[in-house]
């Protein structure tokens, strides 16, 4: 390997990125989940801007991570702010667009009742919706390609079909923050590029998102920087400082010299 090449690597395991004004900010985070260690001392910046990819392997820990930021799982230890806000009410103003399996598919509700569910946390609840949360709405439907299906069942939908609807849901809160947990499994490659191209388009007007995926090499010419995750972060950077192949062998515990290398470039 190269001098430049290990100090390349030296540095994205050694200084953390640190934006200048991070949408989110993890600190020391520790998660445990029934009485077992799942995240120990896990640190990280989203900035708006950016689009930040989280990986690491199966029960690496990254789906917690996203519910931990949610205030979906209890903290151990640590700080999670946006915007340097605390409250767990500052964390639920994020948009997050979970995996498909954990929506209720079967239920009888059409795709713009849908997406109107996730203008609930600002309207309240049994509360009417109002002009401005019937427009975030078909805006919402607009930006997912979404619109002419917006009085469809959801159970009639197809899988990538679904998956737009979960974004808009999402982007119906007009978050500063977007998390996204696996959301390319299952689909196809042109609703994977659709989705790709609007995730980019989001970052580029100043959202903040941070996305979870099995992606590797997609990650690697997709994201502006990311976090290798394997119960702690092993590693972070932009995909040119991420070049080291043991950064990878450490967390996804491929074996030295494994095709997997060559294919993420990096060996």
């Amino acid at each position: 390997m190269s001098e430049t090449a290990t100090v390349a690597s030296a540095a994205a395991l050694a200084a953390p990125h640190v934006p200048d004004a991070a949408e989110l900010s993890v600190r020391g985070l520790a998660v445990d989940l029934g009485g077992r260690p799942v995240l120990r001392d896990v640190s990280l910046e989203v900035s708006g801007g950016e689009l930040v990819g989280l990986i690491g392997p199966n029960g690496a820990g990254k789906t917690t991570l996203i519910r931990s930021v949610l205030g979906l799982v209890p903290v151990r230890e640590g700080e999670i702010t946006m915007a340097g806000n605390a409250t767990k009410a500052a964390r639920r103003a994020a948009g997050y667009v979970p995996q498909r399996h954990e929506f209720a598919w079967e239920f009888p509700i059409s795709v713009h009742d849908v997406v109107l569910s996730g203008r609930v946390g600002r309207m309240g609840w049994l509360r009417r919706p109002k002009v401005e949360d019937y427009r975030a709405v078909s805006e919402a439907l607009e930006r997912a390609g979404m619109s002419d299906l917006k009085e469809r069942p959801v159970g009639q939908l197809s899988g990538g079909q679904r998956q737009r609807v979960l974004v808009a849901r999402a982007l119906a809160l007009r978050p500063r923050l977007l998390l996204l947990d696996e959301p390319y499994t299952g689909l196809d490659i042109p609703t994977q590029e659709m989705l790709t191209d609007l995730f980019t388009e989001l970052s580029a007007e100043g959202q903040a998102l941070l996305m979870t995926t099995h992606d590797l090499a997609g990650a690697m010419h997709t994201f502006d920087r990311l976090y290798l995750v394997n119960r702690t972060v092993v590693a972070e950077g932009s995909p040119q400082q991420l070049r080291d192949p043991q950064v990878w062998i450490e967390t996804f515990g491929f074996r030295d010299g494994s095709p997997l290398l060559s294919a993420l470039g990096v060996n």
